[in-house]
């Protein structure tokens, strides 16, 4: 057989703050409304722009906190990153009808927008991104803690 890979990467803004809620197993999941854009120039030089709209999904599973750490700092506008799979899934309505969705199932996120808006001091540090085994609560650094390393020049970049 073959391999295949089903990943996705999206950087995006939250369009409403997530929806949090429980299986019947207890198993908590996170539902994500995360807009994407692009912006081109149509054949006479005009600037057009397009928004696309992702399901994303979010569960605690696998030693994830996913789900808690969604409800627990992400709001309406944040900037977050997100890879995962693409999921497509069909059900009945309770009217007969057959529905369809297309889902990312989240694996791992990062948040890139600050803390409440702050500044960009505050902001979570590149590589803060929160997956199966990592947690959002671990300590945080950032360059203002650390003020030297933007100092240094490298005379050794070939540019």
């Amino acid at each position: 057989m073959s391999r295949s890979l089903n990943k996705v990467q999206l950087i995006g803004n939250l369009g409403k703050d997530p929806e949090v809620r429980s299986t019947a197993s207890g198993t908590r999941v996170a539902t994500l409304s995360i807009a994407t854009g692009r912006q081109w120039k149509n054949a006479s030089g005009e600037a057009q722009e397009k928004t696309e709209w992702h399901r994303v999904v979010l569960w605690n599973n696998r030693g994830s906190g996913l789900a808690d750490v969604a409800e627990r700092y992400l709001k309406k506008g944040d900037r977050v990153y997100i890879e995962g799979r693409i999921e497509y899934r069909t059900w009945e309505d309770r009217d007969g009808n057959t529905r369809y969705t297309t889902e990312i199932i989240g694996r791992e996120m990062m948040m890139l927008s600050g803390r409440g808006g702050s500044s960009e001091a505050e902001m979570e540090p590149t590589g803060a991104a929160v997956g199966q085994t990592e947690s959002a609560e671990q300590g945080s650094e950032t360059f203002k803690d650390f003020p030297e390393a933007l100092d240094e020049e490298d005379d050794d970049l070939p540019f």
